[in-house]
């Protein structure tokens, strides 16, 4: 049966979700909106970071396939997805493990601060120290384990917190740190660099798995005098006015400005996942929650992320020519994160018939793209496009892993660089200069209508003998767990690979609309 109490666990350095919820709950801003921490935050992906089925299944593939990095494996995931159980083990000196008899073991004594996934007491604990430094990146944050309650410091945005009845209820004391609100503590776990190895076992060096905030950092340090957001801004956005940020005691300030806990970004497939198999995985959102969470993150994806312009479309001599531009309005690239990810455009002419002329980059129910060759053939790829004229081309926005031989991989550990990396740049990334950890690879490096902020991709299409006025619709489409990526699992046969290979195969694969536009041609 499926329980929706958050945990209230205590170690000695953290405590868990419930503990924080008893006050951060009940919450609500100027217009009346519950803003409640914990009813926002346990329907996340960040809340749920530890359940998530998919990075399970992961961790098991890669020990499968890299049996002698297992120890190296489970740390370093752990930092960001199990960190409590992993700072406290760490602390302890005791063995850091995730797969059974591990952290994911019920009967492990950290097992329920593991499975409080990304919460509270890690992120407000973490120090300023080295943060937005390459000693902070691949989970590598700093908490302090020697202060003990109630003086164990949890930082927030605020000056001069009323203290003690957190002190009191929790052993935490509230204080102000501007790191709370700054992008250099998302990026100690949005940076991360793994082992390279080869088909012998042999590490060659680190690979650049994720960089999300380096690419945000070098958008920054190119945008000039833009406004530049931080991740805060976009993932955990304002609150309307000020909010009483607890509900005892009563007499408390609000608070202005509140930084919701939304922490959206577009993966609402494995939410919906997380829905359909709440019980199994020991989620403690319910429905609502994890709806909620699905349309803020739709609302993300189709009015923060991107859009699609058709600049022109004419007909000559029975040519088709249509202009896209493609423009990327987060602060980093799109899509970013784990290289499981792409977006793509969809392209539909039809004549006045209502006859389908040409489309390019049809989904598949299966999760599939109609003309990829990745997903017909797992050891091709799709190349970046500046012309498309074919309805097997298709304009992918994603990394494409190569190994040490130069191999397509799917296998994070096998990684050794990139063929293909042409995910849209933000605005402010000067490609030209950007370092080697994230640049644009394949074609796109090259591409003059491949620059910041944007992609401008030229289709052109035969309509002759077409009839009538031509409608032309494009669309970009986001899937956050790609055809091939979870389809290279199936090799491995490990328990947590076929429970989530069961899941994602009864799961609704249709991607996530970004942006849409349609012209009309006569």
């Amino acid at each position: 049966m499926m329980s929706t109490t958050l945990s209230t666990f205590q170690t000695a350095d953290f405590v868990g979700s419930g503990v924080c919820a008893l006050c951060h709950s009940g919450l609500t801003d100027s217009a009346g909106q519950n803003v409640s921490i914990d009813a926002h935050w346990r329907s996340t992906m960040m809340g749920n970071s530890s359940k998530d089925p998919l990075w399970q299944a992961k961790i098991s593939s890669e020990i499968s396939r890299n049996p002698a990095l297992k120890a190296v494996i489970e740390e370093k995931c752990s930092r960001c997805h199990m960190g409590m159980a992993r700072y406290q083990a760490m602390t302890d000196g005791t063995e850091v493990s995730v797969l059974s008899p591990g952290f994911l073991n019920a009967n492990h004594p950290l097992h329920t601060a593991a499975m409080d996934g990304v919460s509270c007491t890690l992120c407000h604990q973490v120090q300023e120290e080295n943060l937005g430094t390459i000693d902070s990146f691949t989970g590598l944050y700093i908490i302090d384990t020697l202060s003990s309650p109630p003086y164990r410091l949890a930082f927030g945005p605020y000056n001069n917190p009323f203290k003690n009845p957190m002190e009191m209820h929790s052993g935490f004391s509230p204080t102000a740190g501007t790191q709370a609100i700054d992008s250099a503590l998302c990026g100690s776990c949005h940076t991360l660099f793994t082992p390279s190895v080869d088909a012998g076992g042999n590490v060659l060096g680190e690979f650049p798995e994720q960089t999300t905030f380096l690419e945000w950092e070098h958008a920054v340090q190119g945008a000039g005098g833009l406004t530049v957001k931080t991740c805060q801004d976009c993932h955990m956005p304002d609150a309307n006015g000020s909010v009483v940020i607890s509900n005892r005691p009563r007499r408390l300030s609000p608070r202005s400005p509140f930084g919701q806990h939304h922490f959206v970004g577009g993966n609402a497939f494995m939410v919906n996942l997380l829905k359909a198999n709440s019980a199994a995985l020991g989620v403690t959102a319910d429905a609502s929650h994890l709806d909620a969470t699905i349309a803020r993150t739709d609302a993300q994806l189709q009015g923060k992320t991107a859009t699609v312009v058709i600049d022109s479309a004419s007909v000559e001599q029975g040519l088709l020519t249509l202009n896209l531009t493609v423009e990327n309005r987060s602060g980093h690239k799109f899509p970013s994160g784990i290289p499981a990810r792409r977006s793509w455009l969809h392209v539909t002419v039809k004549d006045g018939a209502g006859r389908v002329l040409f489309e390019s980059g049809a989904p598949q129910t299966n999760g599939s793209i109609a003309g990829n060759d990745a997903d017909a053939d797992p050891d091709a790829y799709e190349p970046h496009y500046d012309l498309i004229t074919s309805v097997d081309e298709v304009q992918i926005y994603e990394p494409i892993m190569l190994d040490s031989s130069g191999r397509v991989t799917y296998t994070l550990l096998r990684a050794y660089s990139y063929a293909k990396d042409n995910r849209l740049l933000p605005v402010g990334f000067d490609k030209l200069s950007a370092p080697v950890d994230v640049a644009a690879w394949g074609q796109a490096a090259d591409d003059g209508n491949f620059t910041a902020g944007q992609d401008r991709v030229t289709y052109q299409v035969d309509v002759s003998g077409s009839a009538g006025r031509l409608t032309v619709v494009a669309e970009l489409l986001y899937q956050a767990v790609s055809y091939p990526f979870a389809e290279n699992l199936r090799q491995d046969g490990t328990e947590l690979t076929t429970r989530f290979l069961g899941q994602y195969d009864v799961a609704g694969k249709a991607p996530r609309l970004v942006a849409t536009t349609q012209a009309f041609v006569q």
